[in-house]
C-alpha cells in the first residue's frame, strides 16, 4: 500500500515538471519569439536609414535625416534647424510611431 502511494506521488511529480516545461515552451513560442523578430525588423530599419529619409522621433518631432553617425542622426526639423538624436528614438512614419505607442500602453 505504501509503495503504491509513493509511486503515484513520483508520477505526479514528473507530470508537474513536464507541464511546467510545456508552459515555458508555449510562452516562448507565443510571446518571446515574435517580440525578438519585431525588434530585429526595427533594428534593420534603423540601420537602413540614410540622409533624405523622413522620420518621426519618439518625442513626436517630424524631420528629415541630414547625416548619419554610429549611434545618432542629425535631423532637420525646420529650415536650418537641426537636432541630433539617438538612433533608438526614430520611427519611419507617424503610423509606426502611433503603433509603437499603442503597444507600450498595453
Amino acid at each position: 500500500m505504501l509503495n503504491t502511494i509513493l509511486l503515484q506521488a513520483q508520477g505526479a511529480g514528473w507530470a508537474n515538471i513536464i507541464m511546467i516545461v510545456a508552459l515555458i515552451g508555449i510562452f516562448y513560442l507565443f510571446m518571446i519569439r515574435p517580440q525578438q523578430k519585431k525588434q530585429n525588423e526595427i533594428k534593420k530599419f534603423r540601420e537602413g536609414l540614410k540622409p533624405g529619409d523622413q522620420v518621426v522621433t519618439a518625442g513626436g518631432i517630424y524631420g528629415k535625416i541630414r547625416s548619419v553617425a554610429d549611434t545618432t542622426f542629425t535631423v532637420e526639423i525646420a529650415k536650418d534647424i537641426r537636432i541630433t538624436i539617438d538612433k533608438g528614438s526614430v520611427y519611419p512614419s507617424a503610423i509606426q510611431a502611433a503603433q509603437d505607442a499603442a503597444e507600450k500602453k498595453s
